[in-house]
């Protein structure tokens, strides 16, 4: 049972881009479907955003900048 789910695990490690990238775009095409073209990119894009911001967290990247180049201060 072990060797089958290292080999599954070994499977999708080499090819995590595909599977992620498929389950992504079956996702997506059923919310539209489900929700419209409109409100399912509304979710994509804040999922893109979400993804970006947690991913300098992951990195312990300065997020002041990140936010002040769409959010600039007043001066």
């Amino acid at each position: 049972m072990e060797k089958e789910i290292a080999e599954l695990l070994q499977l999708f490690l080499k090819h995590r881009g595909k599977i992620v990238g498929t389950l992504f775009g079956l996702l997506l095409g059923w919310m539209i479907i489900r929700f419209g073209v409109i409100k399912s990119l509304f979710v994509a894009v804040c999922v893109a955003a979400g993804y970006i911001i947690g991913k300098r967290v992951d990195n312990k990247e300065d997020l002041k900048g990140f936010v002040d180049r769409f959010f600039p201060p007043d001066r």
